[in-house]
């Protein structure tokens, strides 16, 4: 069985990254039987310049994309597609956009326990934040979702109070930036090929079954 290595450059505030996850994970068992798939979460700032303890979401929002039309247009459109992927977004919930630093050197820290520890850290912070509207830039929120991912709470607790990861973080969005990402997220498979944007199954699959391909014929000649 070959094995293909998934490079997730995603931020956890980012609705279509949500999205990308679900449908990654169904690409995944789809070919369970064929290919083993290792998926590490790479971090990506959206708005790495709001403050610490966030700011208001809705307003945020409305300035970003346009006013509240386009953000109830946009809301509608990811509601329905998280229905059909299996993926719960309550946008009436959101009441913060916050700085995602923090997150993203909680799931630097859950990678260290192992990819199982990962991927239940990054659900825990997506649903945190679109299913039960809770703020993913509070220290104590994030502590409580890596205790439920796995990770141990008083380890969590006094990584937090350090600075530990901060410029590791930092360093790894640049070259994610560097190596032309602008939006998220984005696939980065066996460290060669990207698939941009939170595209369907199907095309998940027929990526990840071709450069399995690709790796088995080189390893053959």
């Amino acid at each position: 069985m070959e094995h293909v290595t998934v490079d997730v450059v995603s931020d956890v505030v980012c609705p279509w990254c949500y999205l990308g996850k679900a449908r990654l994970d169904k690409a995944i068992a789809e070919l369970a039987s064929e290919i083993l798939v290792t998926v590490n979460w790479r971090p990506y700032q959206l708005n790495p310049d709001l403050p610490p303890e966030g700011v208001d979401h809705k307003a945020h929002l409305a300035a970003k994309l346009g006013g509240p039309e386009a953000v109830a247009r946009a809301h509608q459109t990811l509601t329905a597609l998280g229905h059909a992927d299996g993926v719960v977004f309550d946008f009436d919930a959101v009441t913060v956009s916050p700085n995602t630093l923090d997150a993203h050197r909680l799931i630097r820290w859950a990678q260290a326990e192992g990819a199982d520890v990962q991927a239940n850290v990054v659900s825990g912070l997506f649903r945190a934040n679109f299913a039960e509207g809770r703020n993913v830039g509070d220290r104590e929120t994030l502590i409580d979702i890596a205790e439920a991912g796995g990770l141990d709470r008083a380890v969590v607790t006094a990584l937090f109070a350090s600075d530990a990861d901060t410029a590791d973080v930092k360093t790894e969005i640049d070259m994610a930036r560097d190596m032309g990402v602008t939006g998220v997220p984005c696939f980065i498979i066996e460290s060669k090929y990207a698939v941009m944007g939170a595209q369907s199954v199907e095309v998940l699959t027929g990526a990840l079954r071709d450069i399995a391909g690709m790796k088995n014929q080189a390893n053959i000649n």
